[in-house]
């Protein structure tokens, strides 16, 4: 089972792959971080995609007909996908045993990325990061 830094690492393997990190959506701070950050600032960037990442789970207009909240095993959202001129941003919840905060966040190049292939990896990834 990797941890962040292994996470990040494969991360960067995917196709198109800019940069990533894993982050703490409540504090929006970035627990770990790999490549270029968009602006040149992994810490801003950390800090307003987990503002995207907190309405996404707080708003009830994202969450299942059935309504859920962070307390379950299933997420009410599993990821977000931002579509930029020039890039992807994938932003995928990790489910944890504690209370599920932290989201990998992947941004791709659109020339090179494959964003059915990243989706696909990120879930892999989430359901396997342990976080410590």
């Amino acid at each position: 089972m990797p941890g962040i830094d292994e996470c990040l690492v494969e991360a960067m393997r995917l196709p198109g792959a800019l940069g990533a990190a894993v982050v703490d959506w409540t504090s929006g701070l970035a627990l770990g971080t790999v490549g270029e950050a968009p602006g040149g600032d992994h810490e801003t960037t950390a800090a307003e995609a987990a503002e995207l990442a907190r309405l996404a789970a707080e708003h009830r207009a994202f969450a299942p007909e059935a309504g859920s909240d962070w307390s379950g095993a299933d997420l009410p959202v599993e990821d977000l996908i931002v579509s930029g001129r020039d890039t992807y941003h994938v932003l995928r919840f990790v489910p944890t045993t504690f209370d599920s905060s932290v989201f990998l966040h992947l941004w791709l190049a659109r020339t090179d990325g494959n964003l059915a292939l990243a989706r696909i990896r990120l879930g892999e990834m989430a359901g396997r990061l342990v976080l410590a």
